[in-house]
This record gives C-alpha cells, structure tokens and sequence, in this order.
C-alpha cells in the first residue's frame, strides 16, 4: 500500500507540474528504523508521502530534500546513527544508513509516465520490479520490468539474467553499471472463502499492506460492498463449484473460512487440485481432525496436508475477529516474504 501511495502521488505532483525528490534508503548496516527500499516523496511546499523511518533521519532527509529541489540537483547522504558520533545524528540506532536524494523534474515526461505505469500496475496481477541505474550519482535513470514482458532489449534480457529479480532489494553490478533493484508489484491474490465477522476485519487490514483481496460467498448478505470497500473483488458464488466463478494461479493465497464445516470441506479440496501457493483453513482441532479426514478418503495424502495452514493465523493468543485477523495478516506477511519468484 505505501509504495502505491507514492507512486500515485508522484504521478500525480508530476503531471501538475510539481517537481519532486525522492528520498531512498540504498544501504544500511546495524540497527536502522528501516532498511533498503523505504522510500519517501517531497514537492516544494514541504508536502511528502511515504517513509523513510521518521526520526532525525527523516527529518534531515527531508531539508536535503528541499535543498536539492532548489538546486535540481541529486546527491547521495550517508547519515551515523550514534549518540557518541560527532557526525552523526544522536539517535541511539547504532546502525548507518545511506540515501540517495534524486531530484524529477516535472518536465521531464519519461519518469511521468514511468510513475504513472507504475501506479497502474497495482491493478494487475503480475510481478514487476523498480530497476534504477546508479553508476553515475548526478544522474539516475530508473525503469519498471516485468520478467513475462516480451523484449529484444539486451538490456532488460541481461537484467533478467543478472539475479536482480528477488523478493527484496538488491545492490548490484551488471554488465560494468550499477543497479538497484527493488519489487514493485507481487503475483497473487488473496482469495477469501467467507464473508463473516473475521472476513470483515481481515480484508481492510491485508488490504492496506498491499495485498489484492477477492471476497467469495454464496450469500449476497454476505458479499457486499458494503461489508468490503476495500475489496479488489466481491463474487457470490458456489461453494461446491468455485471454478466456475474464480481461476486460482499457484501464485495466489486461500483463505478458508466459510459457514460451515462442508462447505470448508468443499472449498478445501477443491483449492487443492489447483495448488496455490498458501492455504490457510480456520477451526478448532476438532474441526480440522474431521475435514482431514475426509480429505484422505477423498484420495488426498498426508503430506499435502500437511502443507495446509490450520489452524489459520500466527498463534498470538487471539480470540476477537480482529485478533484473528491480526494472526492471518502477520502469517500472509511471513509466507509472502518467502514467497518463490514464479509466473502466473
């Protein structure tokens, strides 16, 4: 969601003829409030969107920033996070950070419409990466690539190759030049079987940490905007023939938590056969015990049971709706982080 954000503001102060700077974390060593790729925004009139961990770094950040836009100038700042270093910055972190202050001029119509793509890649369901080209410090030039993207370029072919193209950022040398590479957009959506009281508190929640979310239910009640504005996707369907509606990738997420223990049953075994990259089911041992049951005499084995997360959630002690929540969107974030590079 944050880098959504930026890139949609960006684009936009852009378009408005607003000059922008960013200001990105391309190293860091120790403890630092946050790591390579936290990136923030700032415009002339001080406005800014994202982070780059508050604090003084944040802060000094952002009067280099309005430094640079000044001078329309780019430049790199490493800052020590020390109490004791006369250079540094009197944060007890312990750790150094380096920021590249990148000015963008609004006339400048390629990186527009770079943010603009960028913007509108959050609406599709694909993986792509932010490559920016470092070797010369004065002058930065960034691009988005997608490892489906169909090109002759030697370039994006060699990238491709290079191993730039993971699931965090990445400092590297390709061919005698300097990238930095960082993921902009995953593959995957969030298909959730279920539209009660947890549905209700996950969806805004998974929603806002930037993962795509599509509501299923068989009951319209139960599958509203009303219920989920911040749902991708709301369908009332077939529990019993969910194919019909939906085609889950092995790239997506399935989140079980329907009703009733047969229509689980149903929803499980069928997300199965499609094997998507993380089930997780809801319910007490109990349940789970008599649905896995059924699952082996439906021909399944125990090992591919044994890849299913049940119960659903990182076991924090969680009791309430959004305690629940809570559990299933800190598991989605763990397994995303661990999430293998692969086409849809």
């Amino acid at each position: 969601m944050e880098m959504r954000k930026l890139m949609r503001a960006v684009s936009e102060w852009l378009s408005q003829g607003e000059d922008v700077v960013l200001a990105t974390i391309i190293a860091g060593s120790g403890s630092t409030p946050r790591g390579a790729g936290a990136r923030m925004a700032i415009i002339n009139d001080g406005s800014f969107t994202g982070t780059i961990g508050g604090g003084a770094v944040e802060y000094k950040a952002q009067q280099i920033a309005m430094e640079a836009l000044k001078s329309k100038t780019s430049r790199i700042k490493s800052f020590i996070l020390s109490p004791n270093d006369k250079e540094g910055l009197g944060m007890v972190c312990g750790g150094n950070v380096t920021v590249y202050i990148q000015y963008i001029s609004a006339s400048d119509k390629e990186v527009q419409s770079l943010f603009t793509l960028g913007a509108n890649l959050f609406g599709e369901n694909a993986d792509s990466w932010l490559i920016t080209d470092i070797t010369d410090e004065s002058k930065w030039h960034m691009n988005i690539y997608t490892p489906s993207a169909k090109s002759e370029s030697y370039l994006h072919n060699t990238l491709q190759k290079s191993g730039l193209f993971t699931n965090s950022s990445v400092l590297m040398e390709v061919s005698g030049r300097r990238y930095y590479a960082e993921p902009l957009t995953r593959a995957g959506k969030v298909y959730i079987f279920g539209g009660g009281h947890v549905s209700q508190e996950l969806v805004p929640l998974l929603s806002h940490l930037g993962f795509s979310c599509v509501v299923f239910d068989n009951l319209q009640a139960f599958a509203c905007k009303e219920l989920f504005p911040a749902a991708d996707e709301i369908i009332v369907g077939d529990f019993d023939n969910i194919s019909a509606s939906i085609d889950i990738s092995r790239n997506d997420y399935v989140v079980i938590m329907t009703r009733g223990h047969s229509f689980d049953f149903a929803v499980q075994a069928q997300a199965m056969r499609r094997n998507p990259y993380y089930i997780g089911v809801i319910g007490s041992k109990t349940k789970i015990a008599k649905i896995s049951q059924m699952l082996l005499e439906q021909g399944f084995s125990q090992e591919e049971l044994d890849s299913i997360y049940t119960p659903i959630g990182i076991n924090i002690k969680a009791d309430t709706p959004a305690e629940i929540a809570v559990s299933i969107a800190a598991e989605l974030i763990m397994i995303r982080a661990q999430k293998r590079i692969t086409s849809p």
